[in-house]
């Protein structure tokens, strides 16, 4: 490691001293420990931690069992087979009884307006997850079946999954950004048999009308044959109507944007969701479970354009979810945590319902957006719920740096303690603006690397024990083996650049595509026997830490040199001018590929030659001469999801002027994609 009085000369951060006195894991010695106890004596560990929870009937077979070798057999991974446990019995019913958290507030809930908020304890959204539970009985569900959920950011998105949890049912959750085209196609493949979403909801001051879509997906579904016979509409928009719908009925009434909307009605397939709770019973007996039962499905993209849909399992994910959310962001019981992330992706699932819950925190679900009504609503709702932990994405951190410091220093946040970071990696002047000006460089940030198929944080550094590098998702977390390995499926040692791997399960790990195991083995297996392929480069330093460098098909090879697009981005956006860059590659006669970049620039900045020179210049000096972009394109925005993920895919075809395009549904803001085409730079090829 880099000794204490060369650390700031090489790039390296400490925690506060104050921050080490109550870590969870006060030093790097404690961490290597904890680290070789995971990995050499995995039933010892993780039995230990499965021990904090309620278990009906304990492991029939070995603790775990498992094949990561495709030419040994069926890839298969089972931790505490034959021990039965209910995952929703475990976050709400063991708080409410055993811990005596039920007084305690699961959730404050701020809305797309700032004057629009509600609190709701641990014993009234076990209350209410009993009640929709008993909902789903009575419209037939029972384990095993799949109920899809297409929902804002609001409690009952939370009590509804949760209910299916408590019933064995799998919950699939499709982020309410996707199109009608999006929910059809995941309701169809994982075979749903009833949809749960709501009337609408605004985005910023954008009337998103939910039901509306909800509505042409299922049209869609019922040409192509499908058990979905119900869907179930939480009336959100017109919630004010409702005498004491809200979750908790001591809330204020709610403050919205008055519109008038026509909600499509089919009174043989819709029934909306306080008529259905009026009569539930509050107290429904959990069904129990095996720890390798499915939880949820959750799809993701694939290479092919067709999602994935990647399977969950009970035990492991809980435990893997709830240790995680414990030492990651060092979680105390008087902690106010708050991550931005929508519950439609893994994030939100793992460390905003499952993580949080299980440790009985109290957590802030947010519907809004980090620029509505203004550029300081972020900072704002920290101090208001005096938030001490806080979670989000690079792409955020990079908007808000657009805007400048002093959005930021008009709020207190005095009540951070820990920074995180989450969907990407983030570039050094990002992290660095982070740390100094919304963390006052008092609050360690925790740069996270994970995927929605390894369930929770794989590569993160612990608030304390593990001095921090800016960019670097630094080390293994947990029974978590890493490795790094070369074209030829060998594995490099000390310094690396290679493909990153991982040796062995953790609980956590994803078990199959659904119905689909085949292609679950040749996504994850197959290119390197005996590993799992996480798709992602990375490079190993000389102290042990890793680097994600980006997914192997965004790697470059200019000349024979291998070049990360990562790195040339980052090294663009520490010029002042530039709020946020992509890099893709681009056929190049003599080179075979050359980098064409995308450059978004700051408020009050021209793009200009001389600018493009300078840009030039700087990627030449961070990097070399090899990585001199041969062209850069101005782009006042960026194609992305509406999770606010870059669509590289698009870049690559605007760059090469391939107008097709494929599925682009999930693109936000569509018109984005024809100003990029026709303001392209001029290119050889």
């Amino acid at each position: 490691m880099v000794l204490p009085d060369e650390e700031r000369a090489a790039g390296v951060y400490r925690a506060p001293p104050e921050l080490l006195r109550e870590a969870h894991v006060p030093s790097l010695e404690k961490y290597r420990e904890l680290y070789r106890r995971s990995v050499e004596e995995p039933q010892e560990f993780w039995g230990d931690i499965a021990k904090e929870f309620y278990w009906r009937s304990q492991h029939t077979g070995p603790f775990l069992q498992y094949n990561f070798d495709v030419t040994k057999g069926k890839i298969s991974i089972e931790w505490m087979k034959g021990a039965t446990t209910n995952i929703c019995y475990n976050l709400l019913d063991r708080n409410v009884y055993e811990n005596k958290l039920g007084d305690k507030i699961a959730f404050y809930w701020e809305g797309n307006e700032p004057g629009d908020n509600m609190k709701i304890t641990y014993s009234e959204l076990l209350c209410k997850v009993c009640q929709f539970a008993n909902v789903l009985q009575e419209q037939g569900v029972k384990k095993g079946d799949r109920v899809s959920i297409y929902m804002p950011m609001i409690i009952e998105l939370v009590i509804a999954m949760l209910a299916c949890a408590r019933i064995g049912a799998l919950h699939s959750i499709v982020f309410a950004g996707f199109s009608s085209e999006s929910l059809c196609e995941r309701i169809l493949d994982s075979r749903c048999s009833l949809l749960i979403t709501a009337d609408a909801f605004y985005r910023g001051d954008k009337l998103i009308n939910l039901k509306q879509i909800a509505d042409e997906a299922l049209q869609n579904c019922q040409q192509k044959d499908t058990p979905l016979r119900r869907c179930i509409v939480v009336k959100h928009l017109g919630r004010d109507e409702l005498l004491s719908d809200g979750p908790s009925s001591k809330s204020p009434p709610l403050k919205r944007l008055c519109q008038s909307v026509q909600i499509p009605w089919d009174s043989e397939v819709d029934v909306w969701w306080h008529d259905v709770m009026k009569n539930a019973s509050k107290e429904c007996e959990p069904v129990w479970c095996d720890a390798e039962d499915e939880l949820f499905i959750l799809y993701t993209s694939g290479s092919t354009g067709k999602p994935k849909g990647v399977v969950h399992t009970i035990g492991g994910y809980m435990i893997f979810t709830a240790v995680t959310f414990k030492y990651v962001f060092d979680y105390h019981p008087e902690d106010i945590y708050w991550c931005t992330a929508d519950i439609g992706w893994i994030t939100g699932h793992s460390y905003l319902t499952y993580g949080p819950l299980a440790n009985g925190a109290t957590s802030v679900l947010f519907e809004g957006l980090p620029i509505y009504p203004d550029v300081g609503r972020m900072w704002s709702v920290i101090d208001k719920y005096k938030v001490t932990k806080f979670y989000t994405a690079p792409t955020a951190i990079r908007l808000l740096m657009k805007y400048g410091d002093e959005p930021v220093r008009k709020y207190s946040r005095k009540s951070l303690k820990v920074l995180g970071t989450v969907g990407e990696p983030i570039n050094p002047e990002a992290w660095l603006w982070y740390y100094r000006v919304v963390g006052e460089e008092r609050c360690p940030i925790v740069d996270t690397f994970w995927q929605t198929e390894t369930g929770g944080h794989v590569l993160t550094p612990l608030p304390a024990a593990i001095p921090m590098k800016p960019g670097s998702a630094t080390f293994p977390f947990f029974g978590v083996v890493p490795a790094v390995l070369d074209e030829a499926g060998e594995e490099l040692e000390g310094e690396a650049e290679g493909y990153l791997v991982f040796k062995q399960p953790w609980p956590g790990i994803m078990r199959t595509v659904y119905k689909n195991h085949q292609r679950f083995e040749s996504t994850y297996f197959k290119k390197f026997p005996g590993y799992y392929v996480t798709g992602d480069g990375c490079k190993r330093d000389k102290d042990g830490y890793y680097w994600i460098t980006g997914r192997i098909d965004d790697m470059l090879n200019v000349s024979g040199h291998l070049l990360s697009t990562a790195e040339v981005e980052s090294a663009l956006v520490e010029h002042s001018a530039v709020a946020e860059a992509a890099v893709v590659s681009h056929p190049h006669p003599v080179k075979g590929e050359c980098l064409y970049c995308f450059v978004t620039l700051r408020d009050g900045h021209e793009f200009t030659k001389n600018l493009m020179e300078e840009l030039k210049k700087q990627v030449r000096g961070k990097i070399g001469p090899i990585a001199t972009p041969d062209y850069i394109q101005h782009a006042p925005g960026l194609p992305k999801t509406r999770s606010g993920k870059i669509m590289r895919r698009v870049l690559r075809k605007i760059a090469k002027n391939d107008r097709e395009l494929g599925d682009t549904s999930t693109v936000a803001d569509p018109a984005v994609i024809n100003h990029l085409f026709n303001n392209r730079c001029e290119t050889i090829l």
